[in-house]
C-alpha cells in the first residue's frame, strides 16, 4: 500500500476528530454558561487551531 496516502488519511481523520471534539467542548461549556452561540464560536476557533497543529505534526513525521 501507499504509505503517503495512508499518512494523509490519518492526518485528516485525526485532525477532523480533534476539530469536532473542540467544537463539542465549546458547545458544552456554552450550555453551562447559558451562551451556546459564544461557546460554539470559541470551540470553532480552538478546533481550527488544534486541527492545524495536528496537520503540522503529521506533515513533519
Amino acid at each position: 500500500m501507499n504509505t503517503e496516502n495512508e499518512k494523509k488519511k490519518t492526518k485528516s481523520t485525526v485532525g477532523g476528530l480533534v476539530f469536532v471534539g473542540c467544537l463539542m467542548l465549546g458547545i458544552g461549556i456554552g450550555f453551562i454558561k447559558y451562551a451556546v452561540h459564544i461557546g460554539a464560536v470559541i470551540g470553532l476557533g480552538v478546533g481550527f487551531i488544534a486541527m492545524a497543529a495536528v496537520w503540522a505534526y503529521y506533515d513533519r513525521k
